[in-house]
């Protein structure tokens, strides 16, 4: 222990001067467009400009993935979040995307196969812009274009933008001493009914709704290194092992006559490591009570793999509409527990429910894959046919188990269309779907598994045999190469009513929204145990525990922005969904942040939850 402690205090100094770096260079990149660290983004043109300036080179499609149709302000701490995401190009990927255009590896491009391609495929620009780079005298001679030299002035341009952003953040020692952060409007109570935009792979929709909101969850954006601490608290829970409560949530004698409805559905884990899920909404006809659950799916799996899932945390939030279908409010959440099903058990009037899913990321997230080689997906038979191998059929079985929603063992175009969304980011429409009926086995205007089955075969047909689709299906729904499913999780929710028959139905499949972290602060609030900060009556601690779960708000009501620095380091067996043991959290005024979930590392022993918060 002797010898390794000084590498771990090196490591850790060595992270938080990377952090410093990339910090100071965010806010130099920002500063140079707008006057404060204060100020908001307000247009696509800002964020394309400020990223400009980090030395990105933002496309339109990466810059409507952080600017949806929702978004009306973005704030600096989005800005950081959003350069994390978005790495710099190098030298050696630029060089790769022209090599796929220059075959015979000549190291140029004519103009008139440069303008092709430029104006046609991808995101096409016009014949103006392109004429604008084939003019430039530093890298173009005899009609063509010397990408290597292209490349070399590109990645020179890109490091001056940065430097210079540097050089005019250390001249203005004004500029220098600005705080971080951004403003903070107040909000309503209600909570804004989310609106159709799916989360597909390739275009992932983040919710930006950016002047955080009372009880919207943040993301740290800073440094973790504490540097004056002017008032704390501490809170300190132990936990006995197999946090599991066993209680009479469902009670088969008194509910065999109760009208039940089902749906199912599926965390996935993002590149970003960012979780999505469907949306749903209930429908209840009359005053009535009602149980709800969730719990992971636990569909097959092959012999010898791992069920991942199935440790994963989850709940359901259920928030009501209102007359006018504009807002949200929350009902109540599924706390109770027995073994890995939460359940919520209560009276619910006639109406439309939304229910939104949820875990805390604490099991869910991104780990270094440990597979060496690829399975095999698909072989040649006698006839020299292709075939699907034994372990990529049971695979795709597990996957229309999971996306066939309402479990009837078909496939709806409505069900499908989630699949496509997630995995190609496009959808099927009626006259797709009629092509599919015509080739394919369908009841009912429905695919069976064996149609769902053949359309994948047909997929590895159209590529002769190609697996590189065929796996870009499988790693969007959380697979890994050993067709183990370790990125997603699986579950089923289940509703069942006294006096009516409820009817459940997925909407969206998106990201965790701004209204799912203000339920979430809001049940904190109002079940958890508050502490006001020692030394600073505005800043108040909320704890709350439930089962294997401790999540922690923090509610700052000056009128100031504050950073409260989060210390777990005499925690014992316990798992942040932050991934850090010190980190800080920014909170606007005037609003709540989720702090952090927590849970134990192994459930078969004790733990204990030790963690302080001081106001930086």
């Amino acid at each position: 222990q002797k010898v390794t402690r000084p590498e771990g205090s090196q490591a850790k100094k060595s992270q938080h001067a990377e952090e410093a770096v990339f910090y100071m260079n965010c806010r130099a990149a920002y500063l140079t467009v707008f006057k404060s660290s204060l100020e908001n983004i307000k247009s696509k043109e800002q964020l394309s400009l400020v990223l400009q300036q980090a030395g990105r080179n933002p496309s339109q499609k990466t810059v409507n993935k952080y600017w949806t149709s929702q978004t009306t302000t973005l704030n600096f701490d989005d800005f950081c979040t959003i350069l994390k995401k978005e790495k710099p190009a190098t030298k050696t990927e630029l060089l790769k995307a022209f090599g796929k255009i220059d075959a015979d590896n000549t190291g140029y491009i004519s103009h008139d196969e440069l303008y092709k391609i430029l104006t046609m495929r991808g995101e096409k620009m016009t014949e103006n812009e392109v004429s604008a780079i084939t003019k430039e005298v530093d890298f173009n001679c005899s009609g063509k274009l010397d990408y290597n030299k292209f490349c070399d002035l590109y990645m020179a341009t890109s490091e001056q933008c940065c430097k210079t952003a540097r050089e005019k953040l250390e001249v203005d020692s004004r500029l220098r001493q600005q705080q971080f952060g951004s403003q903070a409007e107040t909000s309503s109570e209600g909570i804004t009914l989310p609106v159709a935009k799916p989360s597909p792979r390739i275009s992932k929709k983040t919710d930006h709704k950016l002047a955080p909101t009372k009880g919207e969850s943040r993301t740290p954006s800073r440094p973790s290194s504490a540097q004056s601490c002017k008032a704390s608290t501490a809170t300190t829970i132990s936990m006995g092992a197999s946090g599991n409560r066993n209680t009479k949530l469902i009670e088969p004698d008194t509910m065999k006559e109760w009208q039940c409805a089902q749906s199912k559905g599926c965390f996935y884990l993002e590149e970003d490591g960012e979780i999505i899920s469907h949306k749903y909404k209930l429908h209840v006809p009359q005053r009535s009570t009602v149980c709800i659950t969730i719990k992971p799916l636990n569909i097959r799996q092959a012999e010898g793999k791992s069920c991942h899932w199935l440790s994963v945390d989850t709940a359901l939030y259920i928030l009501k509409e209102n007359e006018t279908q504009e807002n949200l409010q929350l009902v109540s959440f599924t706390e109770q527990q027995n073994k890995e099903m939460f359940g919520w058990k209560g009276e619910l009037g006639s109406g439309v429910y939304w229910l939104l899913p949820f875990t805390t990321g604490c099991r869910l997230k991104k780990v270094k894959p440990r597979i060496t080689g690829e399975a095999k997906l698909l072989y040649r038979g006698e006839d020299g046919e292709l075939v699907l191998t034994k372990e990529f059929r049971a695979v795709l079985l597990d996957i229309f188990e999971t996306i066939d929603l309402d479990g009837n063992g078909l496939l709806s175009l409505e069900e499908y269309n989630f699949f496509e969304l997630r995995t190609s980011g496009e959808k099927c429409d009626e006259e797709a779907w009629a092509v599919c009926k015509e080739n394919f086995d369908m009841k009912k205007n429905e695919l069976t598994r064996q149609g769902f089955m053949d359309l994948n075969l047909m997929e590895a047909n159209d590529r002769e045999g190609d697996p590189s689709d065929l796996w870009v299906t499988l790693l969007s729904l959380g697979y890994n190469k050993a067709l183990e499913m370790t990125e997603a999780c699986p579950f089923v929710i289940d509703i069942y009513a006294e006096k009516c028959k409820p009817r459940i139905k997925a909407i969206y499949l998106e990201a965790g929204s701004w209204q799912l972290n203000r339920a979430i602060c809001k049940s904190v609030v109002n079940k958890g145990e508050a502490k006001v900060m020692d030394g600073c009556e505005n800043i108040i601690i909320y704890t709350y525990k439930a089962g294997r779960r401790i999540t922690s708000v923090i509610e700052n009501k000056s009128e100031n922005k504050v950073i409260i620095h989060v210390n777990n380091e005499q925690s014992k067996n316990c798992l942040s969904n932050r991934g850090l043991t010190v980190f800080a959290v920014e909170v606007a005024p005037k609003s709540m942040v989720v702090s952090q979930h927590v849970m134990p590392l192994n459930e078969q022993e004790e733990w204990l939850y030790n963690c302080v918060h001081s106001l930086l």
